[in-house]
């Protein structure tokens, strides 16, 4: 048999509020979500061996734990006695990961995307969303890559739109763990986009959005303070913001030429850090 190959895109979050905390202890949060061409690369294949074979390769897989995402994702399947069958898994990375960019998370959406529609799976609204918030908080998010998602609580809403722009990351030599910049939050904000309609999402609005946990990453790391000064000052008609709760500073762009001035730039002044063009899909 065959690998079949699969695309896991990365996501950046051109907004994201934290709206209180639940007695579990993890966040409510409104964002707006969007995708981009960069991808890490899956390869699939069934295997006649007694377990699941998980393995990783790419510039940015060393820094992938034994029990990661799609491990945490199999397991729960195998205990559910979901699937009838094991696989073999080969995944290439090419999302770097504590980014921002939900390359593990994203990597485990577009296995269950895939499992659901070759009916290797067959899951309900409720266990669908169940299971992805069992693997990471993220994960619900990477159901549907190709669609800009506003998501509020359990509720996510998406919205058929390319936005059409340029998004040039840059992520310093160092990570931002999740648990731990959240840990930090002391206010919340109030929701502002449950009612946004689609018509309404253009690249003035998503200037004037923010990132709640950018002032809480940048105070921590003054390095990523700095990197985001930086790119602020490259082009006046973009924007710039972190994703997630970093490491990642984005860059918004909507012309391809000046995203490609900025990348010129970056990479003459930060040599070190990670720099990727792609645009949003």
């Amino acid at each position: 048999m065959r690998f079949e190959k699969i695309k896991s895109h990365a996501k950046v979050n051109l907004s994201l509020k934290v709206l209180g905390k639940r007695k579990s202890k993890l966040h409510d949060l409104e964002t707006l979500v969007a995708f981009v061409d960069l991808h890490d690369q899956i390869f699939i294949k069934r295997t006649n061996n007694k377990n699941h074979i998980v393995k990783f390769s790419g510039d940015f897989s060393n820094k992938v734990p034994k029990i990661n995402t799609v491990s945490n994702l199999l397991n729960i399947l195998d205990k559910k006695k979901k699937l009838k069958n094991k696989y073999s898994i080969l995944i290439k990375k090419n999302i770097p990961q504590e980014a921002g960019l939900g390359g593990g998370s994203m990597n485990a959406a577009s296995l269950i995307n895939y499992f659901e529609k070759k009916n290797k799976i067959n899951l309900t609204l409720k266990e669908r969303y169940d299971l992805c918030s069992k693997i990471g908080s993220d994960v619900i998010l990477g159901i549907d890559q190709k669609n800009l998602i506003i998501s509020y609580k359990k509720k996510t809403t998406k919205i058929k739109k390319n936005l059409k722009m340029f998004v040039l990351m840059v992520k310093p030599n160092f990570g931002c763990s999740t648990k731990v910049i959240f840990n930090r939050v002391r206010h919340y904000s109030k929701p502002q986009l449950s009612k946004l309609k689609s018509k309404n999402i253009d690249f003035n609005l998503m200037s004037k959005l923010k990132n709640d946990l950018e002032i809480i990453s940048t105070k921590k790391y003054p390095r990523l303070q700095k990197l985001r000064d930086y790119f602020l000052n490259i082009d006046k008609n973009s924007y710039v913001r972190m994703s997630g709760s970093g490491s990642t500073i984005v860059g918004y762009f909507k012309s391809k030429k000046a995203a490609l001035n900025a990348k010129k730039l970056l990479r003459k002044n930060y040599k070190n850090y990670w720099c990727n063009l792609s645009k949003t899909i």
